[in-house]
């Protein structure tokens, strides 16, 4: 963060101080007391149940120097109506400080975090890098990681999503995005927006913010996000799988679960290979390969950079290697198609390892009308692509146009305590995924699973 005295900082957020003027923040703001800088600003923001005040104190004793808050505090603090707005107006100042700084940003109903991670991987052996951690991608994530900027910084990646039309365009205004990633429209949060089109409608919104001399990267993968292209007034590169793309994967071979492909590019094609589980990966690493060609990044940087990059997103297509046994646990979050791409993931393993395949799914949120229809369309799609057991948990509507007499065997179950109970008849070689929404708290039934087997096959007395 650049520095700004608490005087400036009150001006900027208009808000009321309550410390000596010309004290200096110098470090990024915090929202955890026990992560706290020395020499940063913490966020008493209040929560459903914790009301960070009650640790501003806390927060000054680990080194903060001022406290941003809604009422006054014992201890240096500047008052104001709304925390979150301020901290959107000082990252605003920021951003118009450091003119040099190149900011992308990065919107979707899928695929947001592992392409910033990608692309973070990439433009960091080129020069200084800002991202945005795991999926900070809000009102408040986004100028969380615009204030992590310095006048040395080159690059900050953010990530914008939205739960209402107008919310990309308000975090646009905000960052000032030099690059606009539009990566897919998909129906996740189609419950709250009503249609795809409004959806895309909303997403358009980043590339919309861009000047002439921005840059819009269009994902291929939809009928909506090519169209975003139209009347802008920047630059516009495509990518995707198809000849029509300005950056394409080529030869596409999936080995051991991960995707090798020639990438091609303007500047000629070259080799790569992925550390990233699922054939859906390979959209996010041409998302991050459009933006480094943009910039100008060599490619023999750009096929590196994606063919070493190791990025790890807890609950998100995680591998737990067990004795004989491979879980995908992939509970995050779900919509049907990252829904669509885990079960391609799962056939794929399945086949390549011997065993069967166990799909152990929950509930899709947020899909408002259409929920019922989707969740059968995923347990149809379960049984074309030879999934061989088809968990129903908490969710029976995913069988629901599922052939009974069919070779996919479709169990359900109400909770998952009772799913957990075919965990006895896995078999050595089994691929097994447990996938839903990240309400549904499925983490606990991989937890299970895994315990299950360790305790079968001796791991654990």
């Amino acid at each position: 963060m650049i520095a700004l005295s608490a005087q400036e900082i009150a001006k900027i957020v208009d808000g009321q101080l309550h410390a000596t003027g010309d004290l200096v923040v110098t470090a990024p703001p915090s929202i955890d007391s026990r992560d706290v800088a020395r020499g940063s600003i913490f966020l008493a923001l209040k929560g459903e149940h914790v009301d960070g005040h009650d640790f501003a104190g806390k927060a000054l004793k680990q080194g903060a120097v001022l406290v941003l808050s809604s009422q006054k505090i014992d201890g240096p603090c500047i008052v104001v109506k709304d925390v979150v707005a301020a901290i959107g107006l000082l990252a605003a100042y920021v951003r118009r400080q450091l003119p040099n700084l190149v900011v992308i940003g990065i919107t979707g109903s899928q695929g947001k975090t592992t392409s910033k991670d990608l692309l973070s991987w990439i433009l960091s052996m080129a020069d200084s890098t800002i991202a945005a951690v795991g999926s900070f991608n809000n009102e408040l994530g986004v100028p969380l990681t615009l204030l992590r900027c310095a006048e040395s910084t080159k690059y900050c990646i953010v990530e914008m999503g939205a739960r209402h039309k107008g919310d990309i365009k308000a975090l646009s205004t905000m960052a000032a995005p030099n690059i606009g990633v539009v990566l897919k429209v998909g129906s996740a949060h189609v419950g709250e927006f009503g249609s795809l089109e409004a959806i895309a409608s909303t997403k358009a919104e980043l590339v919309e913010a861009l000047d002439e001399e921005g840059i819009a990267i269009l994902g291929r993968y939809d009928e909506f996000t090519p169209k975003m292209g139209n009347g802008l007034k920047s630059s516009v590169i495509t990518f995707g799988e198809t000849h029509e793309a300005h950056i394409r994967a080529s030869d596409i071979d999936m080995r051991e679960g991960r995707a090798h492909f020639d990438l091609v590019t303007p500047e000629g094609r070259a080799a790569v290979g992925l550390r990233l589980v699922g054939s859906h990966q390979i959209a996010n690493a041409l998302a991050a390969a459009a933006v480094a060609t943009g910039l100008g990044i060599p490619l023999d940087v750009i096929a590196g950079g994606l063919s070493t990059a190791e990025v790890v997103n807890k609950w998100r297509m995680e591998l737990h290697e067990l004795s004989n046994l491979l879980l995908i646990n992939d509970v995050y979050n779900a919509n049907p198609e990252s829904t669509a791409a885990a079960l391609r993931t799962l056939a794929l393993f399945a086949q390549e390892r011997g065993g069967q395949s166990w799909a152990f799914l929950g509930k899709m949120h947020e899909l408002g009308a259409s929920s019922d229809q989707e969740h059968a369309s995923i347990g149809t799609l379960a049984e074309s692509l030879g999934i061989d057991h088809l968990v129903c948990v908490g969710t029976p509507e995913y069988g629901a146009d599922v052939n009974k007499q069919g070779e996919m065997s479709t169990h359900f179950y109400p909770s998952k305590a009772l799913a957990v109970e075919l965990s006895k008849d896995f078999a050595e070689g089994d691929v097994v995924l447990v996938k839903a929404s990240r309400a549904e708290r499925m983490e606990e039934l991989a937890a299970n699973i895994i315990e299950n087997w360790n305790e079968r096959v001796g791991l654990v007395e």
